[in-house]
């Protein structure tokens, strides 16, 4: 998977719609395992739709199904021959059937709660599928066994087609942060605004998002090859992104003084202009993966930070640097930092 494709119209559609177009996948695979089920005449025929539900519906990203598919098939298979085991065992003894069962979902619990919850599930519902039949029929408990099997197998399929990764929608939720980013800094940082905007609740939004993106790491880093470290910095550097800038705001509108003075200082607008463009670009590479914009990112970071260092020395000589400036400044030249940080892991990410 080329990590810097530029996600196309067909796949913002889809991913801006990830749980209706879940959905109609479900719906589709349970349609069409239907009619192959009764073409075939399949015996006890409702049990691979059951299945087909059952494994579809946690199914989330691609980087999700590949390590669950083993966990899958070897839940389905173990449950099979273990209820296959069991109605035997009652053609013999029926307690010894009742122990059997017991040591296969004592396994199956104790498994639940490790690190292969999903296998463990299937073990006991396959088992309990199995072991449903009647004394000794182990005709319909074969047929039951490779109808599960069959239904994980669809399963399986169908989820393979046009899966849904989530590097692509982690790509998407970064940008859309940014995006949103962009939007308050680019309000509370206007000098047409007299009185300061409240956009605290956008703020909290955004954090929001972010804590939810932190669901889609494991699977995007599967599917893309990216170290999990690389996106937890980058998950780290967008919160302090939104922290610095309400303490920034908090700074540019203390006092009706200083803020005055700030927007007044035309290096202080044209950082403030240089630092809207590089959210911007920072959501386009994210979007797009445009690779010379990424090789230009660190030169805007540079600009940004050697005019805010010439503003701050240029106000402390004057002795004009009321505290609510120097904190701002300061602010802008530690979001320049996190922006640039930032820029340089998105291409990381980017280019692997």
């Amino acid at each position: 998977m080329r990590l810097d494709k530029k996600i196309s119209p067909f796949e913002h559609l889809i991913y801006r719609r990830y749980r209706v177009m879940h959905g109609l996948r479900i719906a589709l695979a349970f349609v069409l395992t239907f009619l192959i089920v009764r073409l075939l005449a399949i015996p006890e025929g409702t049990w691979p739709l059951i299945t087909l539900v059952v494994v579809m519906g946690p199914i989330s990203f691609w980087g999700n199904v590949q390590p669950r598919a083993l966990q899958r098939i070897a839940g389905t298979v173990f449950g099979s021959v273990s209820g296959l085991i069991a109605l035997w065992l009652e053609l013999y003894s029926l307690p010894l059937m009742l122990a059997w069962s017991l040591v296969v979902m004592f396994v199956c619990g104790y498994l639940t709660l490790g690190k292969r919850p999903y296998m463990a599930l299937l073990i006991g519902i396959t088992l309990a599928v199995v072991c449903g039949s009647a004394t000794g029929d182990m005709k319909t408990a074969l047929w039951r066994s490779g109808d599960v099997i069959f239904g994980s197998v669809l399963a399986l399929l169908f989820t393979s087609i046009y899966p849904q990764r989530a590097f692509i929608h982690w790509r998407l939720q970064m940008a859309d942060g940014l995006a949103t980013l962009h939007q308050i800094y680019s309000a509370y940082q206007s000098p047409n605004i007299v009185e300061r905007p409240h956009l605290e609740g956008k703020l909290k939004g955004i954090l929001t998002q972010v804590v939810k993106i932190r669901t889609l790491i494991a699977p995007a880093s599967k599917e893309s090859g990216i170290q999990k470290e690389v996106f937890e910095a980058i998950q780290t550097l967008t919160r302090n992104l939104v922290c610095t800038l309400e303490l920034q705001v908090d700074a540019y509108w203390a006092s009706r003084e200083s803020h005055f003075i700030m927007l007044n200082a035309r290096t202080l607008r044209s950082a403030q202009l240089l630092t809207l463009h590089s959210m911007e670009t920072l959501a386009d590479i994210l979007r797009n993966g445009s690779p010379e914009r990424e090789r230009g990112f660190p030169r805007e970071m540079e600009e940004i930070a050697s005019e805010l260092k010439a503003l701050l020395h240029e106000m402390s000589a004057g002795k004009n640097l009321e505290a609510p400036i120097y904190g701002y400044l300061w602010l802008s030249l530690e979001m320049t930092k996190q922006l640039k940080e930032l820029g340089d892991l998105v291409a990381m990410a980017m280019r692997r």
